[in-house]
């Protein structure tokens, strides 16, 4: 029988998919408005003006100007909902996946064809589990809140493309959701094998040191994690990214006569805006997601980690009464 950490809640996959919604909450809360320019760049099709910093300035303002600051707020349900529920079912998934592949030995390593099938996987269900809630914000990202064609909030959204559109409306871009398991796949593999290698290194180093390395030291710095999660993203974003913008234009209401399917979108990209227009938004992506995904895995690392020290207190407590008992 392998030892198992114990855990907070009753699976170590429900604390990780705990931590995960939680940093995926925290992650929105400081980056919305930044994934609002993103999604409204991606559907643009006029030629871009000026540097990214001075695109992101100029559109944060006008969009101050005429809609308040609840405008760069808009679409937050969505996004909150879409974000916190993707991270904590991915989570959920990729750590049950992980045990699966370790045979349940919580000490085996996996090599990085395993981490890469096992993100894959994961990123796989939780694409299609979430697809709606990213139809709807996209749709509450490209409209003018109170106009004829916006949604109200998430539920408004969902019922009316149901209701418009039938489920197909709902699941429009799915399968580009799928390509683009592929970019969580490649960061996942990096990261976990920079992870590795940061905690063989602190292994080495309290082994060197004479200290005794326990599972509450099983915890890297957060300028560590900043770092891996970063250069993990920054890997995968690039080789992935036209994707999201054939998506993001397909799933547009406003642009659906222009962009009726996939294989006309990226036919319509190609011949009107050449190589560049599949990287159209990347700038403000990488503005907005290298951040956010440091957030979100900085704050999800230190969430499972007090989630895992907690459950060990917990055991101990448990384990000395049982002993005082029996004394």
């Amino acid at each position: 029988m392998f030892q198992q950490t114990p855990s907070f809640f009753p699976t170590p996959a429900i604390d990780h998919a705990f931590a995960g919604l939680g940093a995926g909450v925290v992650a929105v809360l400081c980056m919305h408005p930044l994934d609002l320019l993103k999604v409204k760049f991606q559907v643009a099709t006029d030629k871009p003006k000026g540097g990214i910093g001075m695109q992101i300035w100029h559109t944060l303002r006008d969009i101050k100007d005429q809609q308040g600051w609840r405008g760069l707020y808009r679409g937050l349900a969505p996004n909150i909902a879409g974000n916190a529920t993707s991270w904590g079912f991915y989570f959920l998934f990729y750590n049950m996946l992980k045990n699966r592949a370790a045979g349940g030995d919580p000490n085996y390593q996996l090599s990085p064809g395993s981490y890469l099938l096992c993100s894959a996987e994961a990123s796989a269900v939780t694409a299609i589990m979430t697809n709606p809630i990213w139809v709807v914000k996209v749709r509450m990202f490209t409209t003018r809140a109170g106009s004829p064609e916006s949604y109200q909030g998430l539920w408004h959204g969902l019922s009316s493309i149901y209701h418009k559109e039938g489920a197909y409306g709902l699941y429009r871009g799915t399968s580009l959701a799928l390509f683009g398991v592929s970019n969580g796949a490649i960061q996942f593999m990096a990261y976990e094998e920079m992870k590795r290698w940061g905690f063989e290194r602190k292994r080495r180093q309290y082994t060197k040191a004479g200290i005794e390395y326990t599972a509450r030291d099983d915890k890297l710095s957060n300028t560590a994690y900043t770092i891996m999660s970063g250069a993990s993203k920054l890997t995968a974003l690039t080789l992935t990214y036209p994707y999201q913008v054939v998506r993001s234009r397909i799933q547009n209401n406003a642009t659906i006569h222009l962009y009726p399917s996939i294989p006309a979108c990226i036919k319509r990209t190609w011949r009107e805006e050449g190589f560049r227009g599949f990287y159209r938004g990347l700038g403000t992506n990488l503005v907005r997601v290298l951040p956010g995904t440091c957030v979100t895995f900085v704050v999800y690392e230190n969430l499972a980690w007090l989630l895992r020290t907690s459950a060990l207190r917990r055991e101990q407590r448990r384990r000395d009464d049982e002993q005082a008992n029996l004394s």
